[in-house]
């Protein structure tokens, strides 16, 4: 232990940082840009050639960060796991999908700890950072470890659990600045993990074990689940009595207690909010719980994009036309206002649905070149023409990026159907959600 603190004191530690994701590359970048020496793990070879050229391919980390640490020289990428070897603190920041049954998808956290464990020193911290279901870290992770590696939990190494928090298009939070929770299998893993963490986060609030850092996520994300579950249900009720559910929100906000505005849409997309409930689900079989609020919620959030498929029905119902041979133009295919990440986004469920019905789909996104929906269907992004609007038989705006010129596409557009108050006047060629 102590001979791993020496090497945090003095600068001589190295981390491995296994996974160049959304998670894994700012992270690594906020090692890097601090002095310490960063070796990032990817079976992506072009991932690795970017990184390794200078070339940041994550719109969140900032030139700053990415400028100063390439001046230090202290990151570097390899698709060589061997070099774990030589790595004091190594990092698990892999995908954990679901399957096609909504259940955890472990095959990337499972790959990750054999070639770690099969590589690995005597004395290594290893910390999980992927989002998954409570007791992964001592009933998953640690019993791989300790086969691969031949080593004992305590003695030859030491295990932790630290969630990811990662908020895409966020300018306010980063990596540097989000208090990082961290929960370690004993108190040596802790003392070593919150040393090591210090070094790139600015505060770290420890918890007593992995299984509650590990619940600290899933309950963060169920939490907005819930709520905009909630909120949505609210909007689609407000729709059918001809409420303003936007006026109705603004109103409730000028409570100055015991309410937190959440705002409707077409459903919730990214990588945690729509998956972590099927984590918990999960683990909660195995203890013999049912999860009802959390399972109604994850439902409602299921068919927001069905429900939406129904609202561009009903408003080309207005001028006599079906989805059916129409033109449908999606503006915004991202799951948020200004990223470029589409994973799990609403807005591809929706095109699939509106093709099977026969729509010709046509979209439009600032930060998206090209998608591939659930269903297999791959489009390019046009550019958006006055042309491409005003032959569109309806337009949807399933993301409200803020290039979007919106009285412009109005004076171009014959029809509108808003699914995030971008359009703030009424008009009647506006259907809102």
């Amino acid at each position: 232990m102590q001979l791993l603190l020496n090497k945090i004191e003095d600068n001589s530690l190295t981390v491995g940082i296994v996974g160049l994701g959304y998670v894994g590359l700012p992270l690594a970048v906020s090692f890097a840009s601090a002095g310490v020496n960063v070796i990032g793990f990817d079976n992506s070879s072009a991932k690795v050639a970017k990184i390794n050229t200078g070339e940041n391919y994550i719109s969140d980390i900032s030139a700053e960060l990415w400028q100063e640490a390439l001046t230090r020289k202290t990151i570097s990428a390899t698709t060589d796991f061997t070099r774990l070897s030589g790595c004091q603190a190594i990092l698990i920041c892999v995908p954990t999908p679901l399957d096609q049954f909504h259940k955890p998808n472990m095959s990337f956290i499972e790959s990750a700890c054999m070639v770690i464990g099969k590589n690995m020193k005597k004395g290594t911290f290893v910390c999980l950072e992927s989002t998954t279901y409570p007791t992964t870290t001592e009933h998953f992770v640690l019993p791989i470890l300790e086969k691969e590696s031949g080593l004992r939990h305590g003695s030859g190494f030491w295990l932790a659990f630290s969630p990811e928090r990662v908020d895409p298009g966020n300018k306010s939070w980063f990596t540097r600045n989000t208090p990082k929770v961290l929960g370690a299998l004993n108190e040596e893993g802790l003392t070593i993990g919150k040393a090591i963490y210090t070094l790139a986060v600015d505060h770290i609030y420890t918890v007593s074990s992995p299984r509650v850092a590990e619940m600290v996520k899933i309950l963060e994300n169920t939490y907005r689940l819930v709520n905009i579950s909630l909120i949505n249900e609210m909007a689609l009720l407000c729709g059918k009595m001809d409420i303003d559910i936007w006026e109705v929100i603004e109103a409730a906000k000028t409570k100055p207690y015991g309410f937190q505005a959440f705002y409707p849409g077409p459903g919730i997309g990214g990588h945690c909010i729509p998956l972590d409930p099927f984590y918990l689900e999960y683990i909660a079989k195995k203890f013999n719980f049912d999860l009802s609020m959390i399972n109604t919620a994850g439902h409602i959030n299921m068919m927001m994009p069905h429900r939406m498929t129904l609202k561009i029905s009903s408003a080309l119902n207005r001028y006599k036309k079906s989805i059916n041979g129409s033109n449908i133009l999606f503006l915004g295919v991202a799951y948020k206002p200004d990223i470029d990440d589409e994973r799990e986004s609403p807005a591809l469920r929706i095109i699939d649905e509106v093709a099977q019905k026969g729509g010709n789909i046509h979209y439009h996104d600032p930060f998206v070149a090209t998608i591939e929906t659930i269903q297999g269907r791959k489009f390019n992004s046009d550019p958006l023409t006055a042309g491409l609007i005003s032959i569109a038989d309806c337009v949807v705006i399933t993301t409200n990026h803020s290039a979007f010129d919106i009285p412009w596409i109005l004076g171009n557009a014959q029809l509108v159907v808003d699914l995030r108050n971008a359009v703030k006047d009424a008009s009647e060629k506006v259907y809102k959600l």
